[in-house]
């Protein structure tokens, strides 16, 4: 069985939580044995939308409670949780539909919008930091530091954290680009890619035909491979250089790019601070380039006489 805090497990999230309530349930203690008969009897799709203080409240218990009782019950929190029950409901349920209930779960109450975005914005990014050790940061680290170029490939959701990575890379004096073509154009940015490369994938749970391809041409010219994902560790652990794992919204609460965008940050500090004279000296170019484009006409003829 997989880990749940390693992301969405196979299908049949909520009969996983069931059977392990019914196989633990003598080692849980009576506030932990309520929170988890609640949490089996509970519809999934209102675990899904819940924090933790609110199914605390549900189960006349308490957030901690709750915590305590997912951990006993083997899970990471109710990140972890959600992540398995999001594989069978986003399945088997319309998006139509899911944004339908997502919005009969808010309400109008502003607050509780507020405090809901924040709530999984919390939980992803805590996530994330717990879910990537030092060595896979550092393995991917190495990958681009002494990269010729880096492919930053994302689509759809994940475009934003691949063209941000690839901007970003330009800044501090690296050489770097965006590819987002899926189908026959992807061909032609594979056919550049060389050995000394190093490829960086944003994909947290869909296997794209697309993404085996991209990692075996990696593979056979001597790039290297960067994956950032929630679910595809496993599938890709052994083909590519480091696996970072970006949880991805079992709700769509939040915005999917969101955890992406916080790794590719981290790594972009991190190349930051071992070339630090040919990140000032690109930063620097990049303000005076910017001060000759802001400047008007009249001042630039000025300074060329």
């Amino acid at each position: 069985m997989k880990n749940p805090e390693s992301g969405s497990a196979a299908p049949g999230g909520l009969t996983r939580l069931r059977a392990t309530v019914r196989d633990l349930w003598d080692e849980l203690s009576a506030s932990e044995r309520t929170v988890a008969q609640y949490l089996a009897s509970a519809p999934a799709e209102k675990m899904m939308f819940a924090s933790a203080q609110e199914l605390g409240t549900a189960s006349g218990t308490s957030n901690a409670t709750v915590v305590r009782a997912l951990q006993r019950l083997g899970y990471a929190g109710l990140p972890a949780l959600k992540r398995e029950l999001a594989a069978d409901f986003t399945s088997a349920v319309a998006p139509e539909v899911r944004l339908q209930q997502r919005i009969a779960h808010v309400g109008r109450d502003l607050e509780n919008i507020w405090n809901d975005v924040f709530d999984e914005t919390q939980d992803r990014i805590d996530q994330c930091r717990r879910l990537t050790g030092t060595e896979a940061l550092q393995r991917a680290v190495e990958a681009l530091a002494d990269a010729r170029e880096v492919f930053c490939y994302g689509v759809a959701a994940c475009e934003l954290a691949a063209r941000h990575l690839a901007l970003a890379l330009g800044r501090i004096g690296r050489r770097a680009r965006f590819v987002g073509a899926t189908g026959f154009a992807l061909a032609d940015p594979l056919l550049s890619l060389a050995q000394g490369d190093t490829v960086v994938i944003f994909q947290p749970g869909r296997p794209l035909a697309e993404l085996t391809v991209l990692v075996e041409r990696a593979r056979s010219v001597g790039a290297k491979v960067v994956f950032v994902t929630d679910e595809l560790g496993e599938a890709f652990e052994d083909r590519v250089d480091a696996i970072l794992t970006a949880p991805h919204t079992p709700t769509g609460i939040t915005n999917e790019a969101l955890t992406g965008l916080v790794v590719a940050d981290a790594l972009l500090l991190a190349l930051t601070t071992l070339d630090e004279t040919r990140a000032v000296e690109h930063s620097h170019q990049l303000t005076a380039l910017r001060e000759q484009l802001l400047s008007s006409p009249r001042d630039q003829r000025t300074r060329r006489a």
